[in-house]
């Protein structure tokens, strides 16, 4: 029989249903954060930058995870603060319930991924579930969308613009590793990888254009 609560140290009554919603929402964070905000979009867009440069295992993993979670907390930190403000001080002060909460904290999640998502998107996930399509992406008819049709729509969404970006950040290196290819074989020297001379040229590149910071900027300006 389960009880139907737990005495912590306080002396105060800890409700099992509480817990096991708090460890389930700890559980599913590390997916949240790569479904409903930005994190993918920048990860996926440094791995391309990783392998357009050729620079291989250079800058390591944990490098792009990292830069990839500093810059989706910079992009969501209106959101976050939203969140904490209308739903979780409330929750916590014991003023809602849990399905308040979770009501409360999803508007600004939704206004979020609304915000990012193609229209044309949406309206493909809303014929495929059978729901009335809104007019636009800011009508209140979006908002009362189910997260079951937002969430992929906003994930298509990113999947698509990051690799855009992946795109555009191959093209000048690419032109990079023709140019010195066909200077190579002009030369007559075909045993001679052309990533090796190619390389400190991207580097190069890269470098004198500021890239880091160029796409840091970019990246974040894309996100509204």
């Amino acid at each position: 029989m389960i009880p139907e609560g737990l005495i912590n140290i306080n002396g105060d009554s800890v409700q099992v249903l509480q817990i096991l919603f708090l460890t389930t929402m700890i559980s599913l964070l590390p997916s949240l954060l790569v479904m409903m905000t930005s994190f993918a979009r920048y990860v996926i867009s440094f791995s391309f930058l990783r392998t357009a440069m050729g620079t291989q295992s250079t800058p390591p993993n944990i490098v792009l995870i990292g830069l990839a979670i500093i810059l989706t907390y910079f992009t969501m930190a209106p959101t976050f603060e939203q969140i904490r403000t209308e739903a979780y001080e409330p929750y916590v002060a014991e003023e809602i319930d849990q399905e308040e909460f979770l009501a409360r904290a999803s508007v600004p999640l939704k206004n979020f991924m609304l915000r990012n998502t193609r229209e044309n998107t949406l309206r493909m996930f809303c014929d495929l579930a059978h729901v009335d399509t809104p007019d636009t992406i800011t009508d209140e008819a979006a908002m009362e969308l189910p997260m079951r049709i937002i969430v992929p729509s906003f994930m298509t969404t990113e999947l698509q613009r990051a690799f855009t970006i992946g795109l555009l950040l191959y093209i000048p290196f690419m032109l990079i590793d023709i140019v010195v290819s066909c200077t190579l074989m002009s030369m007559g020297m075909i045993m001679l990888p052309p990533s090796m001379i190619s390389a400190p040229f991207k580097l190069l590149l890269f470098v004198s254009l500021n890239g880091w910071e160029l796409l840091f900027s970019s990246l974040v300006q894309g996100v509204h």
